[in-house]
C-alpha cells in the first residue's frame, strides 16, 4: 500500500513459487506486462501505479492466494464472473481485499525479473498452420536478437543453447549458425566454430566478409592458446 508503513498485501516470495506471466496473453492486470517488459533479468524495481491500473488487483490477488493455498483459482467463479460473484456474495473472502475493492487505492509493485522464456507457445496453435508459422518466425527473430545481447554479456553457452534450438527446427537460418559460431569461438570450441562458419557461407555467401573476419580472430586466438599451452608444458617432459 502507499502508506507510511508500505503495508504488504501479497508476497510471492513467502509462498515460495515465482509468478509466471505470458506477455500478450490478456492477463487481468495488464499493467504488469508493461512493467516487466521494461526490466532486465535479475533486476529488482519498484513501481507506483495509480488506481486506473490497480482497480482489479483484488480479483487477481484472490486467484493468486487460492493457488498458494492449493485450491482451484477459478472454482469460486465457475457460475459467474469474478465481479458478478463479488456483488452476489458481497465478499472476495478476504477482509483486506474486500476493503481494497470498495475503495481502490494506488499501489506499489516491487518486481524481480527472474527469467525470460522466449519459446513459450500456446498449445492451442497447431504446428505449421499459417498463424503458428508467423508466430514461430517472430519468436526466432526475437531469440536471435536476444542472443546478440547475450554475446555482449559474455553468456556464450546460453547463446549456443538458444541457437541450437533454432537450428534443430530451422537448419536454413544462417544467422543462427553465425551467432553460434561466434559463441563457440569465445569458448575455444575451434572445430564447432569452423563448422558453423562454413555452414554460414553455404547458406549466405553474402556474409563472406563477416565470416572471414571471425575466422581471422579465431585463428589468432587459437595460435595464442597453443603458444600458451607450449609455454605451460615446456620442460615438463
Amino acid at each position: 500500500l502507499c502508506d507510511d508503513e508500505h503495508t504488504v498485501i501479497d508476497d510471492s516470495k513467502k509462498v515460495g513459487t515465482p509468478m509466471e506471466i505470458v506477455i500478450g496473453n490478456m492477463f487481468k492486470l495488464d499493467i504488469w506486462e508493461t512493467l516487466l517488459s521494461s526490466m532486465r533479468i535479475g533486476e529488482v524495481a519498484e513501481f507506483w501505479c495509480d488506481t486506473i491500473h490497480t482497480g482489479v488487483y483484488p480479483l487477481v490477488s484472490k486467484s493468486m492466494r487460492r493457488i498458494a493455498e492449493g485450491k482451484d483459482p477459478v472454482e469460486w467463479q465457475v457460475h459467474t464472473c469474478g465481479m458478478a460473484n463479488m456483488f452476489a456474495y458481497h465478499s472476495l473472502g478476504y477482509d483486506d481485499l474486500d476493503e481494497l475493492m470498495k475503495e481502490p487505492k494506488p499501489l506499489y509493485f516491487v518486481l524481480e525479473l527472474l527469467r525470460v522464456n522466449l519459446k513459450y507457445f500456446s498449445l492451442q496453435e497447431k504446428a505449421w498452420d499459417v498463424p503458428w508459422l508467423k508466430l514461430e518466425k517472430m519468436a526466432n527473430t526475437l531469440t536471435l536478437n536476444y542472443c546478440q545481447c547475450l554475446l555482449r554479456m559474455e553468456e556464450y553457452y546460453e547463446v549456443i543453447e538458444h541457437t541450437t534450438d533454432i537450428i534443430n527446427q530451422h537448419p536454413g537460418v544462417a544467422k543462427a549458425f553465425y551467432l553460434r559460431g561466434k559463441a563457440h569461438k569465445e569458448v575455444w570450441n575451434e572445430a564447432e566454430a569452423r563448422q558453423d562458419f562454413t555452414r554460414v557461407l553455404d547458406l549466405d555467401p553474402g556474409m563472406k566478409k563477416a565470416v572471414k573476419k571471425e575466422l581471422a580472430v579465431l585463428n589468432m586466438r587459437m595460435e595464442e592458446k597453443n603458444q600458451e599451452d607450449r609455454n605451460k608444458y615446456k620442460g615438463m617432459f
